[in-house]
């Protein structure tokens, strides 16, 4: 009986590994392509309110950030400043800046970033900065609030 079972060989079966650097070499190229830098130093401190309702924005190339809260370091530490981009910018510059960079991108979303201390007094100066500006779509960043 013990003849009708036969041993298989045991060759061991190598998988190609020829075309292996050609793969990583595209995966490279393909994340470096693809992968968008953090380019914006932020000076100043931005401890976001919490919101029980958040909605995400999926098109992150339309938004443009505003921050606004204490500054982090220096000799104005603690004072409340405004940034757009990389610079500290006073109340009346909002309005150019922002129009020149709703020319360039017509469907501009302005994110506001504010810190929970400051007052709404500044919100409001800076949302009639960006009303006079033309830039009308508005979001308000936030922490979603955890139930509870």
């Amino acid at each position: 009986m013990s003849g009708h079972f036969k041993k298989k060989s045991q060759a061991k079966v190598e998988i190609p590994t020829a075309s292996m650097p050609d793969i990583v070499f595209m995966l490279l190229i393909f994340f470096m392509v693809t992968t968008v830098l953090r380019e914006v130093t932020i000076q100043v401190q931005s401890r976001l309110p919490k919101a029980e309702s958040v909605q995400k924005i999926e098109q992150k190339r339309l938004v443009s950030y505003i921050y606004a809260g204490p500054i982090k370091t220096g000799e104005d530490a603690g004072k409340v400043a405004i940034q757009i981009d990389d610079a500290l910018v006073e109340l009346t510059t909002i309005r150019l800046i922002m129009y020149q960079k709703l020319i360039e991108q017509p469907r501009l979303i302005v994110s506001l970033r504010i810190d929970e201390i400051v007052e709404m007094g500044q919100v409001t100066d800076i949302q009639q900065e960006l009303r006079v500006a033309g830039t009308y779509r508005i979001n308000y960043s936030t922490k979603r609030q955890l139930p509870g």
